[in-house]
């Protein structure tokens, strides 16, 4: 360079205009003001000195931005600034003072834009490696003096020691950081070293927690104040709660290992020995009561000073060793297990035991399982009981009070879980089908409310009632056969005028027309029909020229389609010549006005009124059924009529004329008749006589049919003999229907599909439906095979 000339170099002053917020200095200002008050306020833990330092500079360059303008002359070199040999040892041995400043709390007289300078200048210089092993080899001499501080710490200053230690730590560690924070920027990412603030965490776990004499000491004074707590004694939470948090801070792993390993391991030994102790002392509901409390314990301990994820690992041991382990013993525990509380009605204990047992696997299955047998015990004793099945309508109810209370069971104790719904309507499907009265019993419970068990309910009361008979109706597999009873139930209440709501048996088809489709129900709203058609023909009959009868007997006529109603014998009948003539001349009418249809007369079926005189010159008004009123008219012209004569002139059926003379004979308050000998009985030699002294404080007196509320054993084999003829064309309807789509189908199949189509009605027997595959194949609507002699083939 000295052989060469030298040059002067001139640069003029930056021409374009440099655009400064005006506010800036004053922005900045209010800034630095505020950190100042900080320092003095002892705040200093949470500024930024790097910012702070940033802000000042921005100052000082927008000065010489805003200084006049001049021009530069720059010069050669004259000569080599060399940086002091010394320098990164001494910038260290000032940072070194400040951390050890830092940590004695004596930072009042520390300048931290020097020691950020210092730092700053190390990592820029290349000493960034000596700047960080000098930090770590610092901060662990300190920590290996608070590591004695805190081992030296004795009873329950331990923990207080090890708490304010840390907290000491903490905040002298984010001055460090702050510092540092350029190292922590530039130097650390670039060689893949651990941070300042992780590394102090790391030194810490190391040198303290880790620590021989501290690691051990502080695991089991933790254990011990939770196991404190667990007995009844107060401690100290927020002192818990912190340590707590220490160990979480440095980490999953040090909180798992150094603590929830082994608190784990102690609860699961306390509570075994506990629950041991409680099931042998305690009844199911007191230890089920404990065993909640402890749970609830638990949860509480974990939002109070342990980690949240503890929360599954602490309440699954309690679980496991109080709950779990005991199921078996809990649920069938004499006196006060589950068949208990359920027969009790203890709703509290029951939703506990639930509420405890869902938490397990296999819990509420155990549960499900007791409560079914339970139920399913229950049920059988309650229709196979011969004394209950004495009375109908008392054996249904009893159903309907099961069904209500096993109900309110599960929805105030089990919270109306589907799977036990599922159960509890799985077991009364069960034992209601185990009777074979039950569709004719519920028809017969349907029949009592309909006459008069809902006199004087409300609307509402009534649906109530009529979806409970639905919701047993459902139960049934032969639904058939109810259709069959209620159809004759039904025909008799609107026959005799005795329903007590025309909309309630209205409702009630209605519903079975949504369960069980438009067939189950046409031929039921046909009944309807026909009554209402019947009132409009005896309007025309006695607007008629045939209704000219003078004194003759009143006749209200209903006509029954056959199809509709069930199917009766037309029952012999006599019936006196006052009334037959009557009831020609309705013939005549009816005929004249309708071609092609055939009247007869179904007088088992109807009812009289008759006006009877008796000895004492009494007068009173008899309702009776048609057949009571062909027997007392016979006594217009006798005084004594034995039974045989009675039978000769009235050619009632044996069975209806004896239950007929029984109503009017033997049943106190209601003997029109006296019968010599008498007896409860009507027997072939009995004679009969008009009872002179009968009275009753009404004028009209009702005489009704002494009939059997439910089937006698042969009444009960005919319908059912009928039911199942019923069933053959059904049967036989629903195997072409199949193989009329499939063409070609084996045997099991078959049954699976005809099943499958009818259960909605009944459930047929896989022999029936093989009868009836035999008969459409003699009647060609089906082959065999001749291969496979169990396929079956569809012939057109």
């Amino acid at each position: 360079m000295s052989a060469q000339k030298k040059r002067t170099f001139q640069i003029d002053a930056f021409k374009h205009r440099v655009v400064v917020d005006p506010k800036y200095p004053e922005k900045t200002w209010k800034i630095l003001e505020h950190a100042i008050h900080e320092i003095y306020n002892h705040n200093a833990s949470g500024l930024s000195f790097e910012e702070l330092y940033r802000g000042l500079v921005g100052v000082l360059e927008l000065e010489k931005v805003s200084a006049p303008k001049r021009k530069f002359q720059i010069g050669p070199l004259k000569r080599q600034n060399m940086m002091d040999p010394n320098y990164a040892h001494k910038a260290w041995k000032i940072l070194e003072e400040g951390i050890h400043e830092i940590y004695n709390h004596n930072i009042s007289e520390l300048s931290f834009e020097e020691l950020y300078r210092n730092a700053y200048n190390m990592v820029l210089h290349k000493f960034g490696e000596k700047l960080y092993s000098g930090l770590v080899s610092t901060m662990t001499h300190h920590l290996e003096v608070i590591s004695k501080s805190i081992e030296a710490a004795q009873g329950g200053l331990f923990l207080e020691e090890l708490n304010r230690k840390w907290a000491e730590h903490n905040k002298a560690l984010q001055m460090i950081r702050d510092i540092l924070m350029y190292m922590d920027r530039t130097f650390i990412p670039s060689t893949h070293k651990t941070p300042v603030h992780e590394l102090g965490l790391n030194l810490w776990r190391d040198n303290i927690i880790h620590s021989a004499k501290i690691q051990t000491r502080l695991q089991d004074t933790l254990l011990d104040l939770v196991l404190r707590e667990r007995t009844g004694e107060v401690i100290n939470r927020g002192l818990m709660r912190n340590v707590i948090k220490m160990l979480m801070d440095l980490g999953s792993s040090v909180y798992q290992d150094d603590f929830e390993k082994h608190f784990l391991e102690v609860s699961a030994d306390f509570y075994r020995a506990e629950s041991q102790q409680f099931i042998e002392c305690c009844d199911c509901g007191e230890y089920l009561k404990k065993a909640e409390r402890r749970l609830n314990e638990e949860m509480e301990r974990v939002s109070h000073y342990l980690d949240a994820k503890s929360e599954v690992k602490i309440t699954s041991v309690v679980e496991n060793e109080m709950v779990e382990s005991h199921m078996q013993r809990l649920v069938h525990m004499e006196n006060s297990g589950l068949v208990n509380m359920l027969v009790n009605d203890k709703y509290e204990d029951l939703k506990r035991m639930y509420s405890l047992f869902r938490r397990v696997p296999t819990g509420l299955y155990i549960i499900r399982d007791v409560m079914t047998s339970h139920i399913r015990n229950t049920g059988k004793q309650l229709v196979t009981d011969p004394e209950r099945l004495k009375d109908p309508v008392d054996f249904v109810q009893r159903l309907l009070d099961e069904k209500d209370k096993n109900d309110k069971i599960i929805n105030l104790a089990f919270n109306n879980d589907k799977t036990f719904q599922n159960a509890l309507n799985s077991s009364f499907e069960y034992f209601i089908n185990l009777n074979s009265r039950s569709p004719e019993f519920i028809s017969l419970f349907v029949d009592d409310k309909l006459r008069k068990g809902l006199k004087g309910v409300s609307e509402e009361d009534v649906e109530i009632v009529l979806d409970k008979v639905m919701m047993l109706f459902r139960y049934l597999q032969e639904k058939d056969v109810f259709e069959k009873y209620y159809k004759q139930h039904l025909a008799k209440r609107l026959l005799s005028g005795k329903t007590v709501s025309d909309d309630a048996e209205r409702s009630l088809i209605v519903k079975l027309k949504t369960e069980c489709g438009y067939q189950f129900t046409s031929k039921l709203e046909g009944m309807f029909t026909d009554m209402k058609t019947s009132e409009d023909t005896m309007q025309g009959f006695y607007a008629s020229p045939f209704a000219e009868t003078g004194d003759s007997p009143t006749l209200a006529v209903q006509v029954l389609t056959t199809g509709s109603w069930p199917t009766q014998p037309s029952a012999t009948c006599n019936l006196p010549a006052e009334i037959l003539g009557v009831c020609e001349k309705f013939r005549s009418y009816y005929l004249g006005t309708h071609t092609g249809r055939r009247l007869s007369w179904q007088t088992n079926m109807g009812t009289a009124d008759l006006k009877a005189t008796f000895g004492r010159g009494q007068k009173h008004e008899l309702n009776v059924s048609t057949h009571q009123m062909c027997v007392l008219m016979l006594f217009n012209n006798a005084d004594r009529l034995s039974y045989k004569e009675t039978e000769q002139a009235t050619e009632i059926p044996a069975s209806d004329l004896k239950r007929c003379l029984q109503s009017m004979a033997c049943v106190k308050g209601k003997n029109i008749l006296r019968k010599e000998p008498m007896s409860k009985d009507i027997a072939e030699d009995d004679a009969f006589f008009v009872n002179d002294k009968f009275s009753s404080k009404f004028y009209k007196v009702k005489i009704g049919t002494v009939v059997a509320q439910r089937e006698s054993e042969p009444e009960n084999q005919e319908t059912r003999q009928r039911v199942e003829e019923d069933r053959k064309p059904q049967i036989e309807a629903a195997i072409v229907r199949i193989m009329k789509s499939r063409r070609v189908l084996d045997h099991n199949n078959i049954v699976a599909e005809v099943t499958k189509q009818l259960q909605s009605r009944f459930l047929p027997s896989p022999v029936l439906i093989k009868k009836r595959i035999e008969s459409l194949i003699e009647r060609e609507f089906l082959e065999r095979d001749k291969v496979d002699r169990r396929l079956y083939r569809y012939l057109a």
